[in-house]
């Protein structure tokens, strides 16, 4: 018998790095790239190429997930 692949439940979002990698072309999830192009979560901008939330405080991991 074969395998029943699960499907997604929706559009999937990317979740940017806590730190860009400083890459010329840039990745797909560079903190700096999703800002210019308007897909970095609410509440969440771009210092010195360090991902911080809107009111100065460190962004984690699990806050991103939460925010997309």
């Amino acid at each position: 018998m074969g395998k029943a692949k699960k499907k997604s439940k929706g559009r999937v979002h990317k979740l940017p790095k806590t730190k860009c990698c400083a890459s010329k072309s840039r990745c797909g999830r560079c903190p700096i790239r999703m800002l210019k192009e308007g897909t970095l979560p609410e509440g969440y901008t771009v210092k010195k190429r360090v991902l911080v939330r809107a009111d100065g405080k460190k962004a984690t991991k699990k806050g991103l997930q939460k925010a997309a």
